[in-house]
């Protein structure tokens, strides 16, 4: 199924595609030798770079797109715009900025679980999502969401009914995307906040589930 220059993959069935290697933009081989040279005169820490990214990675960025699910959980006229217009009505919550200027939200339900995937580089939506993970730069994770998603779905700890359909999307430098993961039972009595605490980057990204009432992150 093809929209313009987005589209998406029903599966389980075969797909062609490209492989695309990464490779550094000017910005970001600037940014590795600046790194690297600090780190050689010792006025930086390795160790405490990795765990900023790590925090903008899992910890900040994503409490963006927490909040957003967590808003169509709980009203459902939301739900509907974010359906409709989804730059809109997260621009409304003020998560807007490079990276995130066109997206779609697709909903998971009973039958259906989405996945999002870019093939070609790493498109991601970095004003809801944060930093992207290294997986889903990595070229295995490209290739093989798109041939076979229910095996990587497996291999994150995601094993789905196989009466489910699960359908792959894949994120241009045009359009961006957000999974809704479905709401866990017994949350109705939760206020947003405690609903977005159960929202985790995977489950936006379809790589998880949303996490039930208790359950460790």
């Amino acid at each position: 199924m093809h929209e313009h220059d987005h589209h998406s993959h029903d599966h389980d069935d075969d797909h062609g595609h490209h492989h695309h290697d990464n490779h550094y933009s000017d910005m970001q081989a600037r940014v590795r030798a600046l790194e690297t040279l600090l780190t050689e005169k010792g006025l930086i820490d390795p160790a405490a770079i990795d765990a900023i990214v790590e925090t903008y990675e899992t910890k900040v960025g994503p409490r963006n797109g927490a909040h957003v699910v967590a808003k169509a959980w709980s009203e459902p006229a939301f739900a509907e715009w974010l359906k409709e217009d989804a730059t809109a009505a997260i621009a409304s919550l003020g998560y807007t900025g490079r990276q995130g200027e066109h997206m779609r939200a697709v909903f998971n339900t009973p039958e259906t679980h989405n996945m999002v995937v870019c093939t070609l580089c790493s498109c991601y939506p970095w004003a809801v999502l944060g930093l992207p993970p290294v997986w889903y730069k990595a070229p295995a994770y490209r290739s093989r969401a798109v041939i076979n998603p229910r095996a990587v779905l497996e291999e994150f700890g995601v094993t789905l009914p196989s009466e489910k359909k699960i359908r792959v999307w894949d994120s241009t430098a045009e359009l961006r995307y957000i999974v809704v993961p479905e709401r866990p039972v017994g949350t109705d009595g939760l206020d947003q906040e405690a609903l977005a605490a159960l929202v985790t980057r995977d489950s936006m990204i379809g790589t998880g589930l949303a996490v039930s009432p208790g359950g460790a992150r």
